[in-house]
């Protein structure tokens, strides 16, 4: 069987897309060219209905069979390992125990970001793609046991998606600790070269040969307006007819949309609330300090109310209390 030797594992929005892009670079190493295949959160079984907005137009480009996932890594040249990206594994624990019996030797890299800020570039993402239909953050997040009830997709889940403790100590009873490497998404920002390295050398493939790792998946901010609900509506509608055709029909047909609705100029989201931020934070603060018992690594920046936006801001408006 051609199976991958390692995987990138976190959650959206911690920068496993850019992370993908820069190790698919590095000469000893084979990055799937489908970033997110998905195969091991299904058992080689189709996708599950789910029922969020764009959901089931998303559920088309699984890989789930399993033929079409080996292929991904049958092109590796000689000796050189094979990886893929999908974050979800590790929120996944059937995912988690799918990975333990088919590829029990795997190296993992788990990217891990401030839970807050995570959930809610997760939120803004969605927004600005005009699949989310509600405009206020922390009522989104408050939804998310009713829409996971509604069968939802995973993306959709703002706050589960950052309990990487829970999700930790879950993948620690399947897999040593030797085999998993956690990576700050802080980290990947500030000192990419440093990252990567760190990466090149828990897989024990040679260091130096990646000099950064390239912006993606930068999306921008739509301030609420009549206009903006109008197109963000129309989205929607167009994404549940796009389950009927190929999605990259789909994009091609929703390219004006999304241009109408997302402007010619990213536009950096607003500060999060620090109400908001201060009603998350006590959400995540038994996670975290799991997590901190696991990782045996400080996250107490995680913990502060502070005000401010994403990573990448905070960092290029003056940095040294920056967290991430």
């Amino acid at each position: 069987m051609t199976l991958p030797d390692f995987f990138v594992i976190g959650a959206p929005k911690t920068g496993t897309t850019a992370l993908h892009a820069a190790l698919a670079r590095h000469p000893q190493l084979h990055l799937s060219s489908v970033k997110e295949p998905k195969f091991f959160l299904c058992g080689e079984q189709p996708p599950p209905k789910e029922n969020g907005p764009g959901d089931a137009h998303s559920a088309q480009e699984w890989v789930w069979r399993r033929d079409h996932y080996e292929a991904l890594f049958a092109g590796a040249p000689p000796g050189a390992l094979r990886g893929e990206s999908t974050p979800f594994y590790l929120s996944d624990f059937a995912a988690q125990r799918r990975l333990r019996q088919e590829v029990p030797d795997a190296r993992l890299v788990a990217v891990v970001r401030d839970p807050v800020d995570r959930a809610y570039s997760n939120w803004a993402h969605l927004w600005a793609d005009g699949l989310e239909p509600e405009a206020d953050f922390l009522t989104a997040c408050e939804l998310e046991g009713e829409r996971e009830a509604a069968g939802w997709a995973r993306f959709w889940r703002y706050r589960t998606l950052g309990r990487y403790g829970e999700q930790l100590q879950h993948l620690y009873s399947l897999f040593p600790k030797r085999q998993v490497h956690v990576l700050r998404y802080r980290e990947l920002v500030d000192s990419p070269r440093a990252a990567v390295d760190g990466i090149c050398a828990f897989l024990g493939v040679d260091e130096g040969l990646v000099d950064e790792v390239p912006s993606a998946n930068v999306s921008t901010y739509v301030p609420p307006s009549m206009a903006s609900r109008v197109l963000q509506e129309a989205v929607r509608t167009g994404a549940d007819v796009g389950r009927f055709f190929p999605p990259k029909l789909w994009r091609v047909a929703s390219g004006p949309l999304l241009r109408a609705l997302q402007g010619t100029r990213p536009r950096p989201r607003p500060d999060l609330d620090p109400d908001d931020r201060r009603t998350l934070v006590t959400w995540f603060a038994d996670d975290i300090r799991l997590l901190e018992q696991l990782t045996g690594r400080s996250y107490d920046d995680w913990l502060t109310h502070r005000t401010g936006g994403a990573f990448t801001v905070r960092k290029a408006a003056g940095g040294a209390a920056a967290s991430g």
